[in-house]
């Protein structure tokens, strides 16, 4: 399916909710997002480096999903925070709900169509700084639940963005620029990762539209 249509099918799906008086679609809000005036602090104190090799880069590398409990594992757990009206069955999967993605404005009822997107990607994690990390390191990091680093989105908009830095990449939603960027140089802040110059350049002017 295209993303046109996709977002078609969004937008006629968004009125039908609000034809049937459906509680209101919440917007995906990953925990402890800096403000942009933190954020601005904390970019200028990331180091500045060029990017490492994807040499040896496996995805395997970061176990992620998780088991959280309650037979609940990371993914769930985020469908569950992020959507709204979500039911699940025994085993935890969503079987019922709305999911609003930021990326792109666009409103999901089936959780086969929403992807958790890891805001720095986990090979863009790789590249700076966590190919020194340990297994059980790069496991925190791909399943981190307090930083903003997993939100509920879009999944062919997710499958877009890869493992694309904000110089290569950005939210098809300019209005959610501003965030996006707070979130991203959130993450890299509490990992201690390093970002390229045209990176801390795209970041810089995305917090100019805060």
């Amino acid at each position: 399916m295209t993303l046109h249509r996709r977002t078609a099918l969004a937008t006629l799906g968004i009125s039908a909710l609000l034809v049937a008086g459906l509680p209101g679609i919440a917007s995906a809000e990953p925990p402890n997002i800096p403000d942009a005036g933190t954020a601005q602090a904390q970019l200028g104190e990331l180091t500045v480096a060029p990017d490492g090799s994807q040499d040896g880069y496996d995805r395997e590398k970061f176990p992620h999903w998780s088991d959280q409990g309650d037979s609940c594992n990371t993914r769930e757990v985020v469908l569950k925070r992020d959507g709204t009206g979500v039911e699940t069955g025994t085993d935890c999967a969503a079987t019922a709900g709305s999911w609003f993605s930021p990326y792109d404005d666009a409103t999901w009822t089936a959780a086969s169509d929403v992807d958790i997107d890891h805001v720095v990607p986990l090979a863009a994690a790789w590249r700076t700084g966590a190919a020194s990390w340990t297994d059980a390191k790069r496991e925190q990091y791909a399943n981190d639940l307090d930083a903003p680093q997993l939100i509920a989105v879009t999944d062919n908009v997710n499958q877009e963005k890869g493992d694309k830095s904000p110089e290569d990449w950005k939210p098809p939603s300019t209005g959610y620029w501003c965030t996006y960027a707070r979130m991203w140089v959130g993450v890299k802040h509490k990992w201690e990762l390093t970002v390229n110059d045209a990176e801390k350049t795209a970041l810089t002017d995305m917090l100019g539209s805060c």
